[in-house]
């Protein structure tokens, strides 16, 4: 396409884009409008248009295959009841003296072994409630507990973000999670700092609260072992990490090993799901995670599309020039283009597409590697991703039987995550320059 689009233009569409999704229009439709309309005012004709949409549609293709192929282990870990077992299997080993610490840190790890943070917190939350009634531990610091860990374990795990992450920036999938994990440790601190600070904050958990629990969705009466719960998360790890055990250790023959997310998380699905001699369920665990993955897929189509439009237009040169006058530290637009991001659309995932989508090119302009954005761009999505206009807000407050009003009061609690691990992923990789 030979049509460059005014950057006001570009910031017009995408203004529109966010200005429907918090209307409740569909994100997909609203991406897709937003940069029609963008395109449009830019002065692209009609012909242009449609190639640009498409041509960002298609931009977008590798990482909906691994976004699908991420769905068969988190279908795996949801369904089988893996990701149950190892949450009490923590919890209980912990004891009532670490409860908050073993509440986050199960969250954490649910998380980080491919599960959406939703789901973990309705796999917790009936665990959570108990041992907050037992303990007199506030619905309060339970929610930040729970969405805390989440967020830590969010920024390591192979889901959809951590692959557009990885995507955006043309890297592997393992490079971002291994970058992420030091900043996810200091997330993880401070949500048990800050829960256990407001754990006599807020209303208590009474005893109707544990009345007709819901449980997670269709899961078995009988669970798999923690042994067997933990196949599945311990053969995707091997698999993603050969190449740089390889390379640290010097050993040739791993280091050119190079196992795709596409390849390793199915596989590791499906030995998780032998091991747990479950694979009968195979088909009926696919099903469920690629049904699961649909609306994220159906984004990345959105966020491509506008991303084109932005990526078209003269946007990134003029940011760049924009912060070079203001004297702004460049490394800083990485953080900011997350976090602006997924609160417009209040989603990890949307927010770190449209982020590299939109930005990952004015990011290098100033000089930051690859990885350091991705590492940026992603932990500073998890900041305040959780605003009502998104579905993760709702969804975690029934599960935690907490009214509107209540839910609201843990937002800023819960900010003190994201920050943590963004302040130390900008410190460590967009100041020190460590990566």
């Amino acid at each position: 396409m030979s049509v460059i689009i005014p950057w006001w233009a570009a910031l017009i569409g995408l203004a529109v884009a966010i200005i429907l999704i918090l209307k409740k229009l569909n994100p997909v439709y609203s991406l897709i409008l937003g940069a029609i309309i963008g395109a449009l005012i830019g002065g692209a004709g009609l012909a242009d248009t449609v190639n640009l949409v498409v041509k960002g549609t298609q931009s977008v293709m590798g990482t909906v295959v691994r976004v699908l192929a991420a769905g068969m282990l988190a279908g795996v870990m949801m369904e089988s009841g893996a990701a149950d077992t190892i949450a009490r299997a923590i919890i209980d080993k912990l004891g009532d003296k670490l409860a908050i610490l073993s509440l986050a840190l199960a969250s954490m790890i649910i998380t980080a072994v491919g599960v959406f943070i939703p789901v973990t917190v309705l796999i917790i939350a009936p665990i959570a409630l108990e041992v907050g009634r037992r303990l007199n531990i506030s619905k309060l610091a339970l929610i930040v507990a729970l969405s805390g860990g989440g967020k830590a374990g969010n920024i390591i795990s192979p889901n959809a973000n951590t692959i557009a992450a990885a995507k955006g920036f043309g890297l592997q999938l393992n490079q971002v999670m291994m970058v992420d994990f030091v900043p996810a440790l200091f997330a993880l601190a401070a949500t048990v700092i800050v829960a256990n600070l407001i754990k006599h904050k807020g209303s208590p958990v009474l005893d109707e609260d544990l009345q007709n629990l819901d449980e997670a969705p269709d899961q078995p009466n009988v669970l798999p072992s923690l042994g067997t719960s933990l196949v599945a998360p311990i053969v995707a790890i091997v698999l993603l990490l050969l190449s740089p055990i390889g390379t640290l250790l010097h050993i040739n023959c791993l280091a050119n090993i190079h196992i795709d997310a596409m390849y390793a998380l199915p596989i590791a699905a499906i030995i998780g799901a032998l091991a747990m001699k479950q694979g009968k369920k195979l088909r009926h665990f696919a099903m469920t995670g690629v049904s699961r993955m649909t609306d994220v897929v159906l984004i990345l189509i959105g966020a491509g599309a506008i991303g084109a439009t932005i990526t078209s237009s003269d946007l990134p040169a003029q940011l760049i020039h924009l912060v070079k006058v203001l004297h702004v530290p460049g490394v800083l637009l990485a953080p900011l283009s997350g976090l602006l991001m997924s609160a417009a659309t209040a989603s990890t995932s949307t927010g770190v597409i449209l982020a590299t989508k939109s930005f990952s090119k004015a990011i290098l302009g100033f000089g930051v590697s690859p990885l350091a954005a991705a590492a940026m761009v992603h932990t500073s999505a998890t900041i305040i991703d959780q605003l009502p206009q998104g579905n993760y807000f709702h969804v975690t407050a029934n599960a935690m039987h907490m009214d509107i009003k209540e839910r609201s009061q843990a937002m800023l609690y819960e900010t003190c995550s994201g920050l943590a691990s963004t302040i130390v992923a900008t410190v460590l990789y967009g100041f020190m320059h460590l990566v």
